[in-house]
């Protein structure tokens, strides 16, 4: 299946740049900027074309009758945000059960315009110890880009400052719903 995804996002005229999967056994991506349903099977495709095997995190009315078995076939665990269930604490759980795990989430949190994004992948690389990683879907230039996995430090403002820096300028599918 591997081999028909990557030929698919040939044919789209797509590129993968970066080192993805990396060669750590866990870790946390996060993938911006999310303005379209698009993104989500690209992020499929991705994933398939280089053999990934992590999971990602989706509202949890995706995850209700009748498609909800997809999503969960697909490696989506439901978030419900509609009330605080310390979803950090949750997944970090869930990274300290396992050996190898690796999951992507979108920082934004949705594909309408917003402010500023979410930070819960980060404290849940913070929290669990594990490395982040950085992914752009650059629909412009048609690139998937990764950067390379790297510890969270005590110096917030200096990581966020890193991590909005990577996605400044990136145009998503629809632009005028990006971060700025």
């Amino acid at each position: 299946m591997h081999k028909i995804s990557a030929w698919i996002l040939k044919l789209l005229g797509w590129s993968i740049v970066g080192v993805f999967p990396p060669k750590d056994k866990k870790y946390v991506i996060a993938v911006g900027p999310h303005t379209s349903n698009w993104d989500f099977p690209l992020g499929l495709l991705v994933r398939s074309a280089r053999q990934a095997k992590v999971v990602f995190i989706g509202k949890h009315t995706l995850f209700k009758f009748p498609y909800g078995f997809i999503f969960r076939w697909l490696g989506g665990y439901p978030v419900d945000r509609r009330r605080s269930t310390n979803f950090v604490d949750s997944v970090v759980k869930i990274f300290n059960e396992k050996e190898e795990f690796s999951v992507v989430i979108s920082p934004e949190g949705t594909r309408k315009k917003v402010e500023k994004m979410k930070t819960g992948f980060y404290y849940i690389a913070k929290t669990a110890g594990i490395p982040l990683m950085l992914c752009k879907f650059d629909w412009q230039r048609k690139e998937v880009v990764f950067s390379e996995t790297f510890l969270t430090t005590e110096n917030e403002k200096s990581d966020f400052e890193k991590i909005y820096s990577y996605f400044r300028g990136v145009k998503g599918k629809n632009p005028q719903w990006g971060i700025d």
